[in-house]
């Protein structure tokens, strides 16, 4: 996650990286590097068999419905490892906000991991891969400062000033979901009309709600900006991470204990906090604006809350825990209905068929219903009167 040092005064203020068991920061006062220093220390290794969000979130049903495919996700970020097994083709270089490098550069790997848990492809017989494997990455770097467990930093600081340029910058590159796993505890004017400018373009964004419930649980940003979904993290077995941050800026939760994801340069890395736990969210956004393509952001958002499971778990967990296939497959939401005259609903012709044959069942055994109440009548009121009259035709008055 990110976090914003409470010294800040400014909108030039820093921005704080906070990641568990992340690879060796750059020293704080290091200047732009054509590569990273090292040596780098090995990555935290990864457990085998199936990560636990990937038991949780069984892929085999999602993938005939979506898989991402054709859908930009924006990772603000330390940048991405594009030369990750697992990422290659799959990630695009935007702007380097923190040096003007390249944005395909991490020396902190925070950036590859979260972009790994979004949309890391199948490669080399690795159980682990993304939940939106077919999505395409825009990696912007904006930090390395590392928010420590002891609560101290080391790294490099980013500028709420260059956040709002990333920010601006994915929806000009054409993101449909921006992932912002960081976190400012200042309220800045710049990336509070980023996040306004983006959501005005129809942009779904989802941030962390931090990781500082035990220091006193300040207010994150972006998270707490209104259409930002905030997003807490919970444990193997459900429950709320203790450093999970609290309060309505937390819209659900998703896995942010014992991640597996992709690490810098190759392998995978074990992570915590909620910054991991964002990008499950961003990932399945990504699902449904491929499933979904009628969706505005905003319904894309509320179908995310209110296809979550189990909101009454207590404070700090929102709607609930984020569900994938719930959010693909009811249809909880409808999109807003735009001002002036509603336009005619796209057409689905996968769909079009099943319906009208429904439709013609329908109008059949209306049909046939009405045909069968007609022959009662005729059992009930004509035949008597037949009989009455032993078969013969009326007669009439005489003239």
């Amino acid at each position: 996650m990110w976090a914003m040092p409470r010294r800040a005064r400014s909108s030039g203020s820093a921005i704080l990286l906070a990641l568990a068991g992340c690879l060796v920061p750059l020293p704080a006062a290091a200047h732009a590097p054509a590569a990273c220093p090292g040596p780098l220390r090995p990555p935290q290794p990864a457990p085998t068999g199936t990560p636990w969000p990937q038991q949780r979130y069984d892929q085999r049903r999602l993938a005939p419905l979506a898989d991402g495919h054709g859908v930009i996700v924006a990772v603000i970020d330390s940048g991405v490892d594009a030369r990750h097994p697992q990422l290659r083709g799959a990630v695009r270089s935007g702007t380097d906000q923190l040096d003007g490098g390249s944005s395909v550069l991490d020396c902190v790997g925070h950036g590859t991991g979260v972009a790994g848990i979004i949309a890391a492809r199948p490669a080399g017989g690795a159980t682990f891969r993304g939940l939106a494997p077919a999505a395409t990455i825009v990696a912007l770097r904006v930090s390395e400062l590392i928010e420590l467990e002891d609560g101290t930093t080391a790294g490099r600081r980013g500028t709420a000033g260059g956040l709002a340029a990333a920010i601006r910058d994915a929806v000009d590159r054409g993101a449909k979901v921006i992932n912002l796993s960081l976190v400012s505890y200042r309220d800045e004017p710049e990336v509070r009309e980023a996040v306004r400018f983006a959501i005005s373009r129809d942009v779904v964004l989802v941030a962390a709600a931090g990781n500082r419930f035990e220091q006193g649980n300040p207010t994150p940003y972006p998270a707490a900006y209104d259409g930002v979904v905030g997003v807490g993290a919970i444990d193997p077995d459900g429950r709320r991470v203790p450093s999970s941050q609290t309060g309505p800026h937390v819209d659900l939760v998703a896995p942010g204990a014992q991640i597996v994801t992709t690490a810098t340069p190759q392998g995978l890395t074990v992570a915590d906090g909620t910054s991991f736990a964002v990008p499950f969210v961003a990932a399945t956004a990504a699902l449904l604006r491929q499933y979904r393509p009628e969706l505005s952001a905003a319904a894309v958002a509320a179908t995310l809350t209110a296809t979550a499971d189990g909101g009454s778990a207590g404070p700090g967990y929102g709607a609930g825990v984020l569900n994938p296939y719930r959010a693909l497959t009811e249809r909880a939401v409808a999109s807003p209905k735009p001002a002036g005259p509603a336009p005619a609903p796209p057409r689905d012709d996968a769909a079009a068929a099943p319906r009208a044959a429904a439709e013609r069942r329908t109008l059949l055994l209306g049909g046939a219903g009405l045909a069968l109440v007609s022959l009662l009548a005729l059992a009930v009121i004509v035949l008597p009167r037949g009989r009455r009259r032993a078969w013969r035709p009326g007669v009439g008055n005489p003239r």
